[in-house]
């Protein structure tokens, strides 16, 4: 159970700042055509996909290393869990 809850609270904080940057950029987004009455579905789709990929540049290398880390001790775990 504890490798289990330990992914799942892995698969939340991996996604977490992926998914709060697209949310607010999207928010944004939305509010400006809402206001402007422009509605360009480039306009809302484009600037959350730029954003979304300069965010997975960013925090590539932290993402890397906690999926590093998770499987390095689940490795570790291995023999505790068959014995």
């Amino acid at each position: 159970l504890d490798v289990g809850r330990d992914a799942i609270w892995l698969t939340i904080q991996l996604c977490l700042p992926v998914l709060l940057v697209g949310l607010v950029v999207g928010v944004v987004i939305g509010l400006f055509q809402a206001l402007t009455q422009i509605q360009e579905q480039t306009l809302s789709f484009l600037p959350r996909f730029i954003v979304t990929l300069l965010t997975l540049i960013f925090t590539g290398n932290w993402l890397l290393s906690q999926i590093t880390t998770l499987f390095s001790d689940l490795f570790q775990k291995i023999p505790g869990l068959i014995g």
